[in-house]
This record gives C-alpha cells, structure tokens and sequence, in this order.
C-alpha cells in the first residue's frame, strides 16, 4: 500500500482494488481507518476526534490532488506523494 503523506502522526496510504468510490487508508497510532475522498467522511474504522479532523482537512485542502492520485493508481501507476498539513 504506497504511502502518499504523514503529518501529526498520521499516516496516509492509498491502495488501488477494484471497489469503493475514491479513498485513502489513515493510520494513527492504533487506529485505523477509510476515509472517503469525494466528502471527507470515515466509511470504515475510526480515529481518535482530533486526528479525524486533522484527516478531514487534509482531504479538504488536497481533494484534486487525491483524485488524480487515485486515478493514476487506478490505471497502475504510482499515486505520488502530496503534501502535508502545514
């Protein structure tokens, strides 16, 4: 699963299956979770209130960027990496 950001502990991965609108995996600490690109919102598992936030707007900030990425991956190549939250 390639890694494409990390910022306050949080890890963000996106892996390409044949399933699901557009997502990245976050991983903070012991939790994890799915969090949809197109609205921000976790679909599976969970984080702690502050790092979900923390997720929440990072997607916000980079929604085009992830979509690119998640295409690019969809057709086999590498997402990139993008930026994290300042």
């Amino acid at each position: 699963m390639p890694r494409i950001s990390a910022f306050y502990g949080i890890v963000i991965y996106m892996y390409i299956r044949v399933h699901g609108p557009p997502h990245v995996h976050a991983w903070a600490a012991e939790h994890r979770a799915v969090v949809d690109i197109g609205t921000g919102t976790i679909t599976f598992g969970s984080l702690a209130a502050r790092h979900a936030g923390l997720v929440r707007d990072w997607v916000e900030l980079h929604r085009a960027e992830l979509l690119e990425a998640w295409q690019r991956a969809s057709m086999g190549d590498t997402p990139g990496t993008i930026d994290p939250l300042p």
